[in-house]
């Protein structure tokens, strides 16, 4: 139940983002409006400031998991030092974004994605033999809270929203379905994982024939089967490869736009060395860096990016006197009150997690 409400909140959230998208672009009389501008003509410079912020450090965030997480998998397959997978991982994924060319990228990331999904569709069909359907009747509501930001994280999609926007050319009816239904052909695939994760069966025998409890959900799928447990090492490497790639692309580009260093020719190396080199030595700081990095990507860059500042935005644009075209409607209903509510849930759950990091 706490999924469906985070999704929905990432629902409205993107609705937001897509709202404020296109007023900008009725107003510059432009397509291709990005996330700065729109907080730029919202918000003024502050916006700007936390857009810029949040973003850098969700992308940081994330590429630091990215590393730790993937050369924990690598070393732990073919027994080498952690620093040489984390070097390898890097470099090669690394490599291949600064010297191929799109075609190339579009390949390799297409091959990852058919490995994703022949992956997932093994761990499903031989996870869900040994389901036991009472175990997913059990919640923890305590745990609700601690939860949200990597739901949320699991969801982000709402930086390509302005590209949506875009392509159907401002149709608020269109974009909509575009937003539900994009959202909702990855909550059945997420749901499916957690079924499977979720209803595993709490206890296993060993080979002497004892009952063993196990707590970790993810340790008793892999427990469960001889194929499961490479199955989830590739399908999780897999996953992080063609992530990895979006979000170095992403990063390069903007710190390219921010060191105002021009486009073609050759490509600068700067702005890929800035990527690259500090998450890798980062990663190599703790070996539980990887869901640390996660659960602060969630909580202090989504939840502010795509959370409170979808919002904010609306919210000066509707109510602060900026002069829009008389034929633009909210797209998110309920006026103030959801506003509220959207800044309110992600400013609580920011608010929740620092305390309780900082308490004892």
């Amino acid at each position: 139940m706490h999924r469906l409400l985070a999704l929905h909140e990432q629902v409205g959230s993107g609705l937001l983002v897509a709202e404020v998208n296109v007023n900008t672009m009725c107003e510059l009389g432009s397509g291709g409006v990005s996330l700065v501008s729109m907080a730029l003509r919202t918000l003024g410079v502050w916006g700007v400031r936390v857009a810029c912020g949040a973003y850098l450090f969700i992308h940081y965030a994330l590429l630091v998991a990215y590393i730790a997480r993937s050369s924990d998998i690598v070393t732990n397959a073919v027994g080498i030092p952690l620093w040489v997978s984390a070097t390898l991982f890097t470099s090669t994924l690394g490599g291949l974004c600064y010297f191929g060319s799109q075609r190339v990228i579009g390949v390799v990331n297409g091959g990852l994605v058919v490995g994703i999904l022949g992956s997932f569709g093994l761990l499903v069909t031989v996870g869900s033999s040994g389901l036991d359907f009472n175990s997913l009747l059990t919640a923890n509501w305590v745990a609700v809270p601690h939860s949200i930001p990597v739901i949320a994280l699991a969801f982000v999609y709402q930086n390509v929203v302005p590209v949506v926007t875009t392509s159907l050319e401002g149709d608020l009816p269109k974009i909509r379905t575009a937003v539900v239904l994009g959202t909702g052909i990855p909550l059945v695939l997420f749901l499916i994982w957690n079924a499977v994760i979720l209803g595993t069966s709490s206890s296993l025998v060993d080979p002497s024939g004892a009952v063993q409890a196990i707590s970790d959900p993810l340790l008793r799928l892999r427990s469960a089967s001889g194929i499961v447990a490479p199955t989830v090492e590739v399908f999780s490497f897999l996953a992080i490869a063609t992530s990895f790639i979006g979000f170095v692309l992403g990063l390069s580009d903007f710190l390219c736009d921010l060191l105002k260093i021009p486009g073609g020719g050759r490509r600068s190396p700067l702005p890929y060395l800035l990527t690259l080199i500090p998450p890798m030595f980062l990663a190599l700081t703790s070996r539980d860096i990887f869901y640390q990095a996660l659960d602060f990507a969630g909580t202090y860059g989504v939840l502010v990016l795509f959370g409170i500042l979808p919002a904010a935005m609306a919210w000066s644009e509707r109510y602060s006197g900026i002069c829009l075209p008389p034929s633009v409607k909210p797209i998110v209903p309920g006026g103030r009150l959801t506003l509220a509510f959207f800044i309110g849930a992600a400013g609580f759950v920011i608010t929740s997690e620092a305390i309780s990091k900082l308490l004892p």
